[in-house]
């Protein structure tokens, strides 16, 4: 009987053993076959649409709340987004901005309360070089912006259409340093005046991500030329990585051209399923 007992501990221990191994080698093989991606610290406040070198599957959800300052009046900005890739490289997000307006004092105009617009963007990673540590990409975003909320149903609830071909190089300096350029034209059309004006964002990023944790702080710099006029803002931020499904984006904007405005402050809840 005490045999019987050992033959079974025995085989038991080594049937365990060719399960986990075989686990193993399964999990091995899927991590083979999914395509090389290198990890780059992204912007907060102009994110992307999904990670640089993006892997079927991957998807996220994002509530922003921002508030800027200006000399008139108040602004109260929320957004929501879903990202997700449904290939290995390609992102595609849909998100919707609303813009809220309290006057600062006075008698100043201030903008209408409204669903600022709808974004619908797609992003492809179209090389990633593990051995540079860098990802090209290129992506576009078709952006529809809505009238103010009390002028539903006496006007067009369109007001106009803006095309935002772009094009992204991220580098991975060692472990722990990181740059990006994100840069493109804006075709802004407004259809009530059918007039199309061309603006172009230049917007790079430097990060340092904190070793052995999913944190980092850094500095995005947005930059825009608008009518041939140059406007800079410089937004300092830090991400706390949570767990690894949640994150939080803290970053301040810093207008460097724009005397009118004022500095603001965006908060950003970033959640994997």
């Amino acid at each position: 009987m005490e045999k019987i007992k050992i033959l079974y501990v025995k085989h038991t221990g080594l049937l365990f053993m060719t399960i986990m191994l075989t686990l193993n080698a399964n999990a091995q093989t899927d991590d083979a076959t999914l395509p090389h991606k290198v990890s780059h610290a992204e912007p907060l406040y102009m994110d992307l649409v999904r990670d640089l070198g993006a892997r079927k599957g991957e998807k996220e959800i994002n509530i922003g709340v921002d508030f800027a300052k200006n000399r008139d009046y108040n602004e109260y900005a929320f957004l929501i987004e879903y990202e997700f890739a449904p290939v290995h490289r390609l992102g595609l997000e849909v998100e919707a901005d609303f813009s809220f307006f309290k006057r600062a004092g006075g008698d100043a105009e201030i903008p209408e309360n409204k669903l600022e617009c709808l974004r619908f963007s797609s992003q492809y990673s179209f090389l990633v070089s593990t051995e540079h540590q860098a990802t090209l990409a290129v992506g576009y975003t078709q952006i529809l912006e809505f009238i103010g909320f009390k002028n539903y149903g006496d006007d067009h609830l369109i007001k106009g259409v803006a095309y935002n071909p772009f094009f992204i190089a991220a580098k991975r300096w060692g472990s722990d340093f990181h740059t990006l350029v994100y840069t493109g034209p804006v075709a802004e059309q407004d259809l009530a005046e059918n007039i199309t004006t061309i603006n172009w964002l230049i917007n790079t990023t430097f990060h340092y991500t904190i070793p052995g944790t999913g944190h980092f702080i850094g500095i995005e710099i947005n930059k825009e030329v608008e009518g041939g006029r140059f406007q800079m803002t410089l937004r300092p931020q830090a991400k706390i990585k949570l767990n690894h499904r949640l994150a939080i984006g803290l970053v301040t904007g810093l207008p460097i051209t724009e005397a009118r405005e004022g500095s603001s402050c965006f908060f950003r809840v970033i959640y994997e399923p």
